[in-house]
């Protein structure tokens, strides 16, 4: 669950939301359309905000869809947004169209994850690549950062594990930042530690953006990443996905994935 309040006052929700976003009472009431002492009012409890109230404010506060549910019902409102499992009816188009993407992306490596970064679906070149890691890190849920990152993961094969590491928790760190979410936090301090860091062991590799270095038998994998999410999505589940996709970012990399001579 992201946010930083564990009581359902929904002053206390968007509050939190606003200094969250670095954002003054006067900045977030400007962006809305309303009054300051509004904001204010709505804040501390003396003003109870409609349904419509509440949307406009997460909506100029970017809060995820989840929240806003959770504001909603605070509020004593029913959520806005709906919520399926992805195996659910509703959810079938979207569905058949992930496993569309991760199938067209063969033969390079393509997964979808949740905010928590747990595995949701991936396409066969991501699980050819998981040949030696330890069974226990492959059970459901499967964690991918943390199955990266691993001792008994993919980290021993990582040639520029430093470098890879330092990428991956930049970004959980801004994840976090923009969420709030519980389970970055968790993974924070379970895999940012002095004892998992040893700077200097592998130089900076020169480029525009920091590849995955991928040791496979004798050979090494360059690959670059790619996020996707869904544009405008209306349901939380679907606003929570991202897909993660790999590409060779050298010519000796496209050549061992396509099979080519």
């Amino acid at each position: 669950m992201s946010g930083t309040t564990t009581d359902a006052d929904p002053g206390a929700l968007l509050r939190d939301w606003r200094r969250r976003r670095n954002l003054s009472q006067l900045e977030l009431a400007s962006r809305a359309g309303v009054s300051t002492r509004h904001v204010s009012f709505i804040e501390t409890g003396r003003s109870r905000p409609t349904s419509g109230m509440v949307l406009r404010l997460c909506d100029q506060l970017g809060v995820p869809l989840r929240d806003q549910n959770r504001v909603l019902l605070a509020c004593g409102f029913a959520p806005a947004h709906p919520e399926h499992q992805l195996s659910d009816p509703p959810m079938a188009e979207v569905a058949a169209a992930i496993e569309g993407i991760l199938t067209a992306h063969l033969p390079f490596p393509a997964l979808v994850v949740d905010p928590g970064w747990h595995l949701v679906a991936a396409n066969d070149a991501v699980y050819s690549l998981l040949d030696g890691v330890a069974p226990r890190l492959l059970e459901p849920p499967v964690n991918v950062i943390r199955l990266s990152l691993d001792p008994e993961g993919l980290a021993p094969r990582i040639a520029n594990l430093d470098e890879w590491r330092a990428h991956l928790l930049a970004r959980l760190r801004h994840e976090y930042d923009a969420t709030g979410d519980g389970r970055l936090r968790a993974l924070l301090d379970e895999l940012d530690l002095p004892d998992h860091r040893t700077p200097g062991t592998h130089p900076q590799t020169p480029g525009l953006v920091v590849p995955l270095r991928l040791r496979v038998g004798d050979a090494e994998l360059s690959l670059l990443s790619t996020t996707t999410v869904f544009g405008t999505p209306r349901e939380v589940t679907l606003s929570e996905l991202a897909i993660e996709a790999f590409y060779p970012a050298d010519a000796t990399t496209r050549r061992l994935l396509t099979g080519g001579v």
